[in-house]
């Protein structure tokens, strides 16, 4: 398993707590609002590099990335730990980044990534259902993994791979329930096609409201909260 220890230096400055205007103002030069916290130290409102934090967020082991930042002259190790982005630009508006302790275990969500061709789908005609996208686990800091494999090259058609099933290591522990199922191979469902009466009731009622989709809070949001911080 590669590890999401990386040695990026992300650079932060330090800014007062101010107004959404403000705010607003400090996306205008390049930088957004963030807030740096955790390890036992004072909240600090800080202005960081938006390009710096995508590459964070992009990389092999995206979030669970540990990395050095640098305020005041002083470097730590930190994680991006939330993030609010624009529901329609996509572009970063604000973000919180944790300092980490090297020495104390921490609780983490960590991906998994299918590897190999299960038999039950080559050879029995059945279909990959992942169940699970990521697994709760706990290490240092510096184990944490980028992924976890999970090897579906013997597996046969109804059968599982469970959290018990994954590679073990002395550095990792599971949290998720080891009965869990990660994935397996099951048969294709076909849609039941709606009944004559439930057709009918449907063509009565008129076209369905447009469903609303909340890609992200807003950005009003994301300045309240750094004008708080954390403590």
């Amino acid at each position: 398993m590669a590890t999401a220890t990386q040695t990026n230096l992300v650079e932060a400055k330090p800014r007062e707590a101010s107004d959404k205007n403000a705010a607003r103002r400090l996306r205008t030069t390049g930088l957004i609002p963030g807030v740096l916290y955790g390890a036992g130290k004072d909240s600090r409102s800080i202005a960081i590099d938006p390009k710096a934090i995508n590459k964070i967020l992009h990389s092999e082991s995206g979030h669970n990335t540990i990395f050095d930042v640098v305020l005041d002259g002083e470097q730590t190790k930190a994680m991006v730990v939330e993030w609010q982005s624009d529901p329609l630009k996509g572009s970063l508006l604000h973000v919180d980044l944790k300092r980490i302790a090297m020495d104390k275990k921490m609780r983490v969500q960590v991906p998994v990534q299918i590897i190999g061709e299960a038999p039950g789908v080559k050879t029995q005609g059945g279909i990959l259902d992942v169940v699970m996208r990521e697994v709760e686990v706990e290490c240092l800091p510096a184990d944490i993994p980028s992924h976890i494999d999970v090897d579906v090259s013997n597996l046969m058609f109804g059968e599982p791979v469970r959290v018990a099933d994954l590679p073990k290591s002395d550095k990792i522990k599971y949290l998720s329930d080891e009965d869990l199922t990660i994935v397996h191979v099951t048969s294709v469902k076909e849609e039941a096609a709606p009944s004559a009466d439930a057709a009918a009731t449907e063509a009565a009622a008129g076209p369905a409201e447009p469903e609303v989709i909340k890609k992200g809070k807003q950005e009003t949001e994301a300045d309240e909260k750094a004008d708080k911080g954390k403590k």
